[in-house]
């Protein structure tokens, strides 16, 4: 990259010398010396802050159908009138103050950037988008013209090898994601500023990823681990594992739902006849996944008619199926991830162990297999804010919770249970290295889930004020203890 970059900054000083020489832009001559060396300029397809939408859509694309760098280098505000289509061994770079302006020319549209792949569901690899600045302005639609459950403004489905660097979009609407990615291998985003209505990062199923250097100012979830999901907010399901996220801030602001990070699994069963299903459950049949596309009104439908179709979607005794995927998983969940140097500045939850259970989706459905989260790790964690509010919030099983070199005020642990199944199973936390800022007294760990069990370790830990406690509230469950807090040394709780 570093060969290439050198490439076209000597491009660029030829151009210079060319323009300051004769007055004129630099001949086709040279842009294609320059683009044979791997390197294609937008502005020769006739990308320009002049151009319409529609006419900048057309020419964008005709220049990324290249392959190899493409670079926008003019600064201005290039008017976008519909969804850029990106393929392998493609790297997108945009130059200082460019920004790409989402305009409805030819009506509303979904996605800014989306992968090829996505479409046929094929991979795509080797994809690289750096310097992307989005104005939505207003354009803000999930029309599922391409792939039904995929939102972002930026998209990718189907991906491995991809790399998002200083992304920016300041004015997220209420209806589409800032970036999204689901069915992914290797995934790399680094320096990235999002604010709005929506969630900032929105991930599906995948292995092998970063995100690294994030400020966030989102009514919804800063970052979402989603495995599982709404029928219509990720297009395929299954395990999101072994990454990082680093170095994010979730500012302040006046009003939220949602986390700085949702961690969301689920569980479904083999289709059988007469069933109950309502809007976005999920069935295993006929060797695919199908999950039910229908309105979020609480609608509860009896399925008698087995889905066997294909692919796209059909309607079944009332109900519209959609085939969802082909290689099947009966459970999906988040593992091995470690949250790192993050700054929460917003009053509200920080982190959400996840199960959605309303009308909008259920993630569990009754009898399935119990998807165990597992292996999570909180490390170097700083609530900068004074309300009270849970650091983690706990709703799913997960085997060990590990937090360590964190600083806390009134800030709990919370397990809830939402009726999804009988058994939520044992959970260990490790807590040590870490700063406890409460004046007073606070409960550490809150269960409300009857007969869950849970292990509580606490080492090396240093509280600041001398009237700091710490207090446990088991809630029917039972809670073994074994900590350095005088509060709690060698106290169980039944």
């Amino acid at each position: 990259m570093k060969h290439y970059l050198n490439v076209w900054l000597a491009f660029l000083a030829t151009a210079s010398l060319v323009q300051a020489q004769t007055g004129t832009l630099p001949t086709q001559s040279i842009i294609g010396a320059v683009t044979g060396s791997g390197f294609t300029d937008a502005a020769t397809f006739g990308f320009s802050p002049e151009a319409s939408g529609i006419d900048n859509t057309k020419s964008l694309q005709r220049a990324v159908n290249q392959a190899g760098t493409i670079v926008v280098s003019r600064p201005g505000t290039y008017n976008i009138a519909g969804t850029v289509y990106i393929g392998s061994n493609t790297s997108l770079i945009f130059g200082k103050n460019v920004f790409l302006k989402k305009v409805a020319e030819r009506g509303a549209f979904t996605h800014v950037l989306l992968n090829k792949g996505a479409l046929s569901r094929t991979y795509d690899d080797h994809i690289s988008v750096e310097g992307l600045q989005i104005i939505v302005n207003g354009v803000d639609e999930c029309m599922f013209k391409d792939v039904y459950g995929l939102v972002g403004q930026l998209a990718f489905f189907y991906v491995k090898d991809l790399r998002i660097e200083h992304f920016r979009c300041l004015d997220l609407g209420k209806a589409q994601f800032g970036i999204q990615v689901c069915t992914f291998e290797d995934l790399i985003i680094n320096d990235i500023i999002i604010k709005g209505d929506k969630d900032g990062v929105h991930l599906g199923r995948g292995r092998r990823f970063t995100i690294n250097n994030g400020i966030f100012q989102t009514f919804d979830d800063a970052v979402a681990l989603n495995a599982h999901d709404y029928a219509d907010s990720n297009p395929e399901l299954g395990w999101i594992e072994d990454g990082v996220v680093e170095n994010c801030h979730d500012l302040n602001a006046e009003k939220s739902v949602g986390f700085f990070c949702r961690i969301l699994a689920g569980a479904w069963i083999d289709w059988r006849p007469g069933m109950e299903v309502q809007q976005s459950d999920t069935v295993v049949s006929s060797g695919r996944l199908y999950r039910v596309q229908a309105k979020p009104d609480g609608t509860v439908y009896k399925s008698l008619t087995r889905p066997a179709f294909a692919s796209g979607s059909q309607m079944l005794d009332g109900i519209n199926w959609g085939m969802v995927q082909t290689d099947v998983t009966y459970t999906a969940g988040v593992r091995n991830v470690t949250f790192r140097d993050i700054f929460l500045e917003k009053s509200r939850v920080g982190f959400s162990i996840h199960f959605d259970n309303d009308k909008y989706s259920r993630s569990y459905y009754p009898g399935a297999r119990i998807p165990m989260q597992e292996q999570l790790i909180f490390d170097n964690i700083h609530v900068l804010h004074d309300q009270k509010s849970d650091f983690l919030d706990i709703n799913t099983p997960v085997d060990v919770v590990t937090i360590m070199n964190s600083s806390f005020r009134n800030n709990s642990i919370n397990f809830r249970g939402n009726k999804a199944m009988p058994d939520y199973l044992k959970t260990r936390i490790n807590i040590f290295g870490c700063v406890f800022c409460q004046p007073g007294k606070m409960d550490l760990v809150v269960n409300s889930v009857p007969n869950k069990k849970i292990e509580l370790k606490t080492t090396a830990n240093i509280k600041l004020s001398d009237d700091f406690s710490a207090g446990v509230i088991s809630g029917g469950g039972k809670i073994t203890i074994d900590s350095d807090l005088p509060e709690l040394k060698n106290i169980n709780s039944n």
